[in-house]
This record gives C-alpha cells, structure tokens and sequence, in this order.
C-alpha cells in the first residue's frame, strides 16, 4: 500500500520538480564526499610524532588491545578492533557501559586501551579510563578535540584535526567519525608493516570467504610423493603411457639421474608421434624439453592465470636447489586445473 501510493504521489508531481530534487539530493552527496574527502586529505597531513607514539605503544603490548567508544565511536571502535584483529594485532571491542558493570574484568595488566570520542568528554569512558590509569595498562586516545579530558589523560592522544562535519547542521558525526576510521585503518596497516605481517599469517586469519581463496599456495592443493608421473629419458614409452594412464593427469614428467626436471610428454606429444613404433621409442624421443613449471610458494591463483595463458591443464611444482644448474628445479608435486577450481579459485 504505502509503495502504491508513494507511486500515485511521484506520478502526479511534475517531472521538472522530480529532476531538480534529484539534483539537489546528488548535490547535497557529493558535497558530504568531498567534505569527508577534505577531512581525511587534513588527516594525512596532520600526522606528527604522536603517530609514531601510537604505533610504538601498541608494539609493546604484550596482551590484547582493548578499544571502547560510545555512540558513533564505538561503532567506529568496533571496526578498528576487528581490522586489527584481523591484521596481527590483537583486539577487541568492550563498550564503555558494560566495562563498568563487569567487562573491565576483560583487561589484564599485560594489555592495552584504546578509547575514542569525538568530544574527549564522554562520560560513559570515565571507568574505563580510570581503571586503566589506576593498573598503569597503556592508554591510547583518539580524540576530535584539544585540549580534552580524555586526551590529557592518555598516555598518547591521537587529535584529529578539526574540520567541519557534513551534516548541513554541523551536528551529526561524519567527518569526524570518517577520520577515526581511517586513522585506525592507519594505524592497523603500520602494525602489519612493523611486524612484518605476511599473507602465509593472512591466510591462516582468513580461512573462509574469497580473502581465504585469495591467499591458497600451490603447494596447499599440489599432489605429491608417488602421486606424481615421473620417468627418466631411457624409458620405453610403452611403460610411460601406462603410468600416465594410472596417474591420470594426461602427463609425465621426464627426469636426469639428479631428480631434476628436464622434459614433459603429455597427450599432444602422444598425438604427434602416434605411429606403429611409438610403443617402443624412448621417453627423450618424444618429450617436450620446455616443460611448463611454478614454485610451490605461489598464489593458486597465479598458476591459474598461468594455466590458462599457456592453455595447458597441468603444471610441475618445482624447488630449484642452491648451485644447481637445473632450468627447471626438481620437482616436488603436481599441479592440475581442477584442483584450483575445487578450491573455489577462479
């Protein structure tokens, strides 16, 4: 009913009327982007040495990163607690209410506090801040204004440089609250850096949804050991056909006496040399000696594109050893499309 009669009203209201509301509604959007744009580009250039504070403090915490923030900022905290999780540091959100009623039970002597509010006058924060200045648990602040309460009793206090909300009444926290997201986003991504955050640590974080299968090896879905078609040179291709039809990946490899990887035969070669005499030829007649390989330390999904740009179905995951002279490495393990695609890579 209400969507009917919202289309009776649009439909008896001049469409020049409709237009210029259109305009004014994307004009009143963009104005909210670039003032939210401007706040973080003042941001950037605001950062100083407490900054570096910041970051210093939250590398010697040997525990957890607490953060708590009320209204908007706890919605904010909220975020940074999960980024930072999420990126090697350890964190969670306690809200400021529950913290006096129980929850700042959550925070041990070896931890960390980082409290948020526009204002730095937030009444909520006031045990919170409290309980950590009373246990000497390092306080990081992130507050809008200088000088505040909450910023002159943080041990280091993150101060946004003072921009205009967009909220046509200056009223609604928008800018602002823009600015914490990205100072802790910020903040997360120096944490990574100084700690050396890998994806291998990513990965092991991440291990559903497609940040997971972005960050799936080779050698996490390779086939190995004596999964692996393997012959040397002198083989008779009688014996070599029969193993690529047991390991039915539709090739072999071919090896030296030093286990390195020299040639592949796969069905195209067989196609091409099918003959009366093809049964008795050796392996080295018939191979390729340009065999397609890939570290086992690469993204699954670089081997796929790999894959598909050469159009082949199979790769060697190969390791090439200190001093060897080897152009492709020993092989270690198989690679085949379909592994990938079951992985849920594409």
């Amino acid at each position: 009913m209400t969507a009917n009669i919202q289309d009776d009203l649009l439909a008896t209201e001049p469409s020049e009327n409709r237009n210029t509301k259109s305009a004014d509604v994307r004009a009143a959007a963009a104005r909210v982007l670039r003032l939210e744009a401007d706040g973080l580009q003042g941001l950037a250039a605001h950062l100083d040495e407490n900054f570096d504070a910041a970051v210093a403090l939250l590398a010697g915490i040997k525990g957890k990163l607490v953060v708590s923030g009320m209204g908007k900022s706890g919605h904010i905290g909220r975020k940074i607690a999960a980024t930072l999780a999420s990126t090697g540091t350890p964190a969670h959100y306690v809200h400021p209410g529950e913290a006096s009623h129980g929850d700042l039970g959550m925070i041990s002597p070896e931890d960390g506090v980082l409290a948020l509010s526009n204002s730095g006058e937030t009444a909520e924060l006031n045990d919170l801040v409290a309980y950590a200045k009373f246990r000497n648990i390092p306080l990081l602040a992130m507050v809008g204004k200088a000088p505040s309460t909450l910023g002159s009793a943080a041990d280091v206090a993150l101060v946004l440089p003072p921009m205009p909300e967009a909220c046509p009444m200056g009223l609604a926290p928008t800018t602002s609250t823009t600015m914490m997201l990205g100072l802790g986003d910020a903040l997360a991504v120096a944490m990574m850096e100084l700690r050396g955050f890998s994806s291998d640590q990513f990965q092991v974080l991440h291990p559903g949804g497609r940040l997971g299968q972005a960050f799936v090896k080779v050698d996490d879905l390779m086939h190995r050991d004596d999964a692996v078609p393997l012959c040397s040179a002198d083989t008779v291709m009688s014996a070599a056909i029969l193993t690529m039809t047991e390991k039915r990946f539709g090739c072999i490899g071919v090896i030296e006496d030093s286990g390195a990887l020299i040639g592949i035969v796969t069905d195209g070669d067989l196609s091409r040399h099918m003959d009366d005499g093809l049964m008795g030829k050796r392996v080295g007649d018939v191979m390729t000696p340009t065999p397609k390989t890939i570290r086992g330390g690469a993204l699954a999904a670089e081997a796929l594109g790999f894959m598909n740009a050469n159009q082949i179905t199979c790769l060697f995951v190969t390791e090439i050893a200190n001093g060897s002279d080897s152009a492709f490495g020993t092989p270690i393990g198989i690679l085949h499309v379909h592994d990938i695609l079951r992985a849920g890579i594409a």
